[in-house]
């Protein structure tokens, strides 16, 4: 667990599951705020779904293709661009391209995250291995999912997309904290 491997895979996952599932929990109720019908939230969270496993069809290919912290640091970017997306305006049309993009940085990020921790630990060490990043995915969303309704209602959509920066710019110190490691010991 010392590993920085191991302390990125943790990191990276338990927080792009917090993102997520912040962003996620919390956009119906702010689409309700602004007036928008049930259907409308639908019709996003949809998108956002889609969004979230559609990808994985392509994502290992990917991966394979291109590298795991590169496939991750595009998560991290279209995270970026979602909370910007979702801080431009309170349209239909924001918050599903938002939500969208959220679902598709967050399969690359959990993906790559889960992709990386596997080079972690040795075969008998596994089972130990993926419970605690487990543990720390489930604890952060437990969290997240208990602070989302709180922090929307009482800070509003902006400030929790703004809130949203720290984890996601965190996931983005992880990976270049993992590239400099790794450029070390060649």
């Amino acid at each position: 667990m010392k590993q920085p491997v191991f302390i990125v895979a943790a990191v990276s996952s338990a927080m792009s599951y917090g993102v997520m599932n912040l962003l996620m929990a919390a956009t119906p109720l702010a689409m309700q705020v602004c007036g928008y019908q049930f259907s409308d939230a639908a019709l996003v969270l949809e998108w956002h779904v889609i969004g979230m496993f559609a990808p994985g069809f392509i994502t290992g290919h990917l991966i394979k293709k291109f590298g795991t912290l590169q496939i991750m640091g595009v998560g991290v970017l279209l995270n970026f661009v979602c909370i910007a997306v979702a801080l431009s305006g309170t349209d239909v049309t924001q918050f599903l391209v938002a939500l969208f993009l959220l679902g598709v940085g967050w399969n690359f990020v959990f993906t790559g995250s889960t992709t990386l921790s596997m080079t972690a630990w040795r075969p008998e060490e596994k089972d130990r291995g993926q419970a605690a990043i487990n543990f720390c995915v489930f604890a952060t969303m437990a969290f997240t999912s208990f602070a989302s309704g709180a922090l929307v209602t009482t800070q509003g959509w902006a400030w929790l997309n703004y809130g949203s920066l720290i984890p996601v710019a965190l996931i983005a110190l992880s990976l270049v904290w993992m590239v400099w490691i790794r450029k070390q010991s060649n």
